[in-house]
C-alpha cells in the first residue's frame, strides 16, 4: 500500500515518526513524507523520501526570538482548551472549550497548517495514498485524507490532550445540541472538507485510529481507537564517542534539556549552572549535552562534569545510573528503555503531566522547572542514586515498554485498519 506521512516543520516531532515509517517500508509498503521545505533535509537524512509542500512558516516563526524567554517565566502546561484534558469532565464547560478553540487552538493550528494544506491535498489526490499518518496537530493530513478518500491515523507526540479535549467537546455538543457553526474547530476543518468535496467528521480531529508510543502506564487517552507501539529511539544522524566504550569509574548522571527549547529560543527553561552546581560535590560523573553558546554562558564547570554538544541518548543512557531532563517524550522514553531512574524538570505542554505520572509510579522524581533550586536538585539526585525503589520501578517500566509490539509488529494491524477505513480502494 501507499503511505503518506506528514508533520508541520517541527524536527523533534518528525524524529518520533521515523521508526514507524521504516517499519512500513521494510514491510514492503511505499512511503512518502510530506513536509515544509526547511524539513526536507532532515527527512532525507533519515533515509526517507521527502515531498516538499507549502512554504516555510509556523508558529515559532511568528514569535520574536528576543522575546522567547518570556515563555520560561512560568510553567505553562497546555493552553486553552487543551488544559481541560486534566480536568474532571463535570468541571468542563462548553463556553470554556468554545473560547479556547476560537481564541487559541484554531489560530495556532491555522498557523501551522494553512501553509501546507493546498499542496498536500494536490499531492494526495495525485499520488492516491491508501493511508495518511499525521502528527496530531497537523490537521492538513486529515484534510488531505478526506479529500482523496484515504484512511488516516494520528501518531502521538505525547499525551493525547487533543483527543481528551475533543471527547469533552463532543459530549457537550451532544448534550446541548450545539450546531457545527458554533464549534470553531469543526467549522474550520469542515470548511476545508467541503472545499474538497467532503463533509466534516470527527475523524478529521482524532483520526480513524491513533498510534501511541508511550507505554500504557504513562499514556493519557481519550475514548478513541489506540494502538500501542514500543518506542524506538531515533535522534537523527549520530556518532557514538569512544569514551562511552569505557565503563565509568563512578555513577554516571546524564543531563539533557532536549532540542526544541534551545533550538527555538536559544536558551533553556532551567538554569544549567544551578544543575551543575547541585552535583558538583557528589561522587558522580555528570555528562551534560550543552550547546557551545550554553557552555560560554556558564560561570564555572565542575571537575566531575563532561560537557558535550551532542551524544546519542540510546548509547549514553545504558551507561547511566540516573538522568536529569525536561520530560520530553523522546528523552523520557529512551531513558525508560534503559531502566534508568529519572529526575524530570518539566516546563511546557505535556511535560508536567508525564513527569508527574512517571514520579507517581516510582520510576523517578519530578520538580517543575519553575521550582528548581540547587538544594532540591542535589537531594533528588542523591535519592535516585541511593534508594533502590527507583531502580526497581524503572526496571518494571522498561519491561512494560518491551512488552509492547515493536513498530514492525504493528504493521499488520495498520494494514487491516487501512482496508477497513479507506474509501478510495
Amino acid at each position: 500500500m501507499k503511505v503518506l506521512i506528514t508533520t508541520y516543520a517541527e524536527r523533534t516531532h518528525f524524529l518520533l515518526l521515523v521508526p514507524l515509517a521504516w517499519a512500513l517500508r521494510t514491510a514492503g509498503h511505499e512511503v512518502r513524507v510530506a513536509v515544509q521545505p526547511k524539513l526536507v533535509d532532515t527527512v532525507t537524512q533519515a533515509g526517507l523520501t521527502a515531498v516538499p509542500v507549502g512554504h516555510d512558516r509556523d508558529l515559532w516563526d511568528l514569535i520574536p526570538r528576543t522575546g522567547a524567554m518570556n515563555f520560561f517565566g512560568k510553567e505553562t502546561g497546555w493552553p486553552a482548551p487543551y488544559d481541560s484534558a486534566e480536568q474532571d469532565a463535570a468541571e468542563v464547560t462548553w463556553e470554556q472549550l468554545r473560547t479556547g478553540y476560537r481564541d487559541v487552538a484554531v489560530r495556532w493550528h491555522k498557523t501551522s497548517n494553512v501553509p501546507i494544506v493546498a499542496d498536500l491535498v494536490d499531492f494526495a489526490r495525485s499520488w492516491e495514498p491508501d493511508l495518511v499518518i499525521w502528527e496530531p496537530t497537523t490537521y492538513a493530513g486529515a484534510i488531505a485524507a478526506t479529500a482523496c478518500g484515504a484512511a488516516h491515523a494520528r501518531i502521538l507526540i505525547g499525551a493525547d490532550v487533543f483527543g481528551i479535549t475533543r471527547d469533552h467537546a463532543t459530549r457537550l455538543i451532544r448534550e446541548h445540541a450545539i450546531p457545527e457553526r458554533e464549534d470553531p474547530l469543526a467549522h474550520w476543518l469542515g470548511s476545508y472538507a467541503r472545499k474538497y468535496g467532503g463533509e466534516f467528521t470527527e475523524a478529521m480531529v482524532t483520526g480513524h485510529f491513533t498510534i501511541d508510543q508511550l507505554p500504557p502506564s504513562l499514556a493519557f487517552h481519550g475514548g478513541h481507537h489506540y494502538l500501542h507501539a514500543r518506542y524506538t529511539p531515533y535522534g537523527g544522524p549520530a556518532v557514538v564517542p569512544g569514551w562511552l566504550s569505557t565503563p565509568p569509574p563512578r555513577p554516571r548522571v546524564a543531563l539533557t534539556m532536549g532540542l526544541t527549547a534551545n533550538d527555538r529560543t536559544g536558551e533553556y527553561p532551567v538554569n544549567l549552572q544551578d544543575v551543575l552546581d547541585a552535583v558538583a560535590d557528589l561522587d558522580v560523573e555528570l555528562v551534560a549535552t550543552v550547546t557551545d553558546a550554553g557552555r560560554e554562558a556558564l560561570d564555572r564547570i565542575p571537575d566531575n562534569a563532561r560537557l558535550v554538544p551532542f551524544v546519542p541518548l540510546q548509547a549514553l543512557m545504558p551507561t547511566c545510573s540516573a538522568a536529569i531532563h525536561h520530560a520530553g517524550v523522546g528523552t523520557l522514553a529512551t531513558t525508560a528503555l534503559a531502566a534508568v531512574p529519572q529526575l524530570t524538570l518539566p516546563w511546557d505542554v505535556d511535560q508536567p503531566m508525564i513527569g508527574r505520572r512517571l514520579a507517581e509510579q516510582g520510576a523517578g522524581l519530578c520538580i517543575p522547572a519553575t521550582e528548581v533550586t540547587v538544594p532540591a536538585l542535589r537531594e533528588a539526585v542523591l535519592r535516585l542514586l541511593s534508594e533502590p525503589s527507583f531502580a526497581r520501578a524503572a526496571g518494571a517500566l522498561r519491561e512494560e515498554m518491551l512488552a509492547q509490539p515493536a513498530p514492525n509488529q504493528l504493521v499488520a494491524q495498520i494494514e487491516q485498519l487501512t482496508t477497513k477505513h479507506r474509501s478510495n480502494g
